[in-house]
């Protein structure tokens, strides 16, 4: 039987599963930045922890980062949320081995990548990347990313009954 979880990073934002496991897959629904308490678009530097921002590549120029700010933080967002999606699950980042992106702007991806290896320094999952003319709630929503994961039921069925 498919089991379906709500995590702790948030309530979905309409009538959907954030994740269901079948059997050894866990499906993950699509991943955006968004603030699931306020509703608010995730897209600034400010946004997101203080230790991540240089990481992420803040320059502290405000005509360099307002440009970069929203496709890097909303990056970072969205794959930090599918970590703690597969961490809630019973596993990890090195679990999760399908990755479908999805852009407003394909000029955005080279950020996005680079935010990825931050994620997968080693040996990404595998991927396809879409662009797409818009994403809810808001046209300020520019990446979102589903994901897969294997991830044995095993040991971590009481983890991913939480």
């Amino acid at each position: 039987m498919a089991q379906t979880q709500t995590p702790a990073t948030g309530q979905p934002l309409a009538r959907y599963a954030s994740w269901r496991r079948a059997g050894d897959l866990v499906l993950m629904s699509g991943v955006i930045a968004v603030d699931p308490a306020s509703g608010v678009v995730l897209d600034r530097f400010d946004q997101v922890p203080e230790s991540v921002r240089k990481e992420l590549g803040q320059t502290g120029e405000l005509s360099v980062d307002i440009f970069q700010a929203p496709a890097l933080v909303q990056s970072w967002v969205v794959l930090d949320r599918i970590r703690q999606l597969a961490e809630e699950a019973g596993g990890g980042m090195e679990d999760v081995i399908k990755l479908v992106q999805y852009f407003t702007d394909l000029r955005d991806y080279p950020l996005y990548n680079r935010v990825r290896r931050m994620f997968y320094p080693d040996t990404p999952p595998a991927s396809t990347v879409v662009e797409v003319s818009g994403m809810l709630p808001s046209r300020q929503v520019r990446i979102e990313v589903e994901a897969t994961a294997y991830i044995p039921l095993g040991d971590n069925v009481a983890s991913a009954r939480r």
